[in-house]
C-alpha cells in the first residue's frame, strides 16, 4: 500500500510515522523476536508514504499559494492548480489501477473500521488531500472524482491529523504490518478494560486487584466478562 499525500506542512507526519508500528511498517525494520516468545516477528515493508507540498508547484517567486476568496469572507483559500498539479505527480504503484483520493473534510462521510477495511482490501494506492486556511478551491474536486471523508464531528486547524488517522486505521488492515492478524481488536473480543502484572497492588492504603475471571484460564467466562465491558 502507498499513501500519497498532498499537503502543505509534511514535517507535521515526522514524529507519528517515525514511531513503533508504523516506522517498522515503513522503513523495513524487523523487530527482534523476544526470548521464549511464539509470536512472530512483524513484518517490513508492508507500506509507502510519499508527500507532495503544493508550494512546490507555484511559479510565484514567494511560493504564495493561498488567494482571498470570491464573495468575500475571512481567511485564504488554497488555489486550485498547484493542488491538482501535486496530485499529477504523484508516482502510482499500479497505473492501471486508479488511486483512491481522500478529500479531508468535517462535512465528508464519517470514516470507520469498516471504511479502513475496504480500503486495505480494495486500492494500492491513496491520495490524501489536506486542506488548510479556509480550505482548498471546490474545482479541485470537478476535476477529480474523491471521496470527501471525516474523521469526527468537529473542524480542525487541517487535513494533516485525519489523514494520519486513517493511514494508522488502514495499516494495521494490511497483513504483515502487525506481525500477527490476532492482534486486530476488531477481530477479536476486547474490551474497555485491560489488566497486567502485579495482580494486585495498593495506592494510597488500598489495595487494587486484577479480576478473579481473568485470572481463572476459563475462557468462555472471560469472553462474557469482557463482552460485557464493551
Amino acid at each position: 500500500m502507498r499513501f500519497h499525500i498532498i499537503t502543505l506542512f509534511p514535517n507535521a507526519f515526522d514524529s507519528y510515522l517515525g514511531e513503533s508500528i508504523l516506522k517498522r511498517a515503513i522503513e523495513g525494520i524487523k523487530p527482534r523476536r523476544p526470548k521464549g516468545s511464539g509470536s512472530r516477528p512483524q513484518a517490513s515493508g508492508k507500506i509507502e508514504v510519499k508527500f507532495y507540498n503544493p508550494r512546490d508547484f507555484v511559479v510565484d517567486k514567494h511560493k504564495r499559494i493561498d488567494r482571498a476568496p470570491y464573495g468575500g469572507g475571512p481567511g485564504m483559500v488554497i488555489q486550485a492548480e498547484p493542488v491538482i498539479k501535486a496530485v499529477e505527480s504523484c508516482k502510482l504503484k499500479e497505473k492501471k489501477r486508479k488511486p483512491l483520493i481522500v478529500w479531508l473534510s468535517p462535512s465528508g462521510k464519517q470514516f470507520d473500521t469498516k471504511i479502513a477495511k475496504n480500503y486495505a482490501k480494495k486500492y494500492s494506492d491513496i491520495i490524501f488531500i489536506c486542506g488548510r486556511y479556509e480550505g482548498i478551491d471546490a474545482r479541485v474536486k470537478k476535476i477529480y472524482k474523491v471521496e470527501e471523508i471525516s474523521v469526527g464531528p468537529f473542524v480542525l486547524t487541517g487535513g494533516e491529523l485525519p489523514a494520519m488517522i486513517i493511514i494508522d486505521s488502514v495499516s494495521r488492515q494490511i497483513e504483515g504490518v502487525l506481525g500477527d492478524i490476532n492482534s486486530l481488536e476488531e477481530n477479536r473480543i476486547a474490551s474497555a478494560d485491560v489488566y497486567t502484572r502485579p495482580e494486585s497492588f495498593k495506592y494510597k492504603n488500598k489495595t487494587y486487584k486484577v479480576p478473579k475471571v481473568l485470572l481463572s484460564g476459563h475462557h468462555q467466562k472471560i469472553d462474557e466478562w469482557r463482552n460485557k465491558k464493551k
